[in-house]
């Protein structure tokens, strides 16, 4: 585990801020969900990424498919938006 020097205090609702650096380090955006965990004296903060989301919108549905070994996961209109966007790179 490494340090980032940064000390925070809760407030009375018992949250943190995370510092600007750490989110955009972890790629953290507003709303984003993260996970807690704990382990012994430890509580460690991880990114949420729901299995079979869509990479373009988020979706997580039966329909979605896997990509490129797994590594692109799209929802059909997921899809569909891509492949717009495609064919904008193409036609150039």
């Amino acid at each position: 585990m490494k340090a980032t020097g940064v000390v925070r205090k809760l407030d009375s609702l018992g949250r943190i801020v995370v510092p600007k650096e750490v989110r955009r380090t972890f790629q953290l955006n507003i709303k984003d969900p993260v996970e807690i965990f704990t382990h012994n004296d430890t509580i460690i903060l991880k990114k949420y990424e729901q299995d079979m989301a869509c990479m373009v919108t988020g979706e997580v549905r039966s329909e979605n498919v896997s990509l490129y070994d797994g590594k692109i996961v799209v929802s059909p209109a997921g899809a569909k938006l891509l492949i717009k966007q495609l064919e904008k790179v193409v036609d150039k």
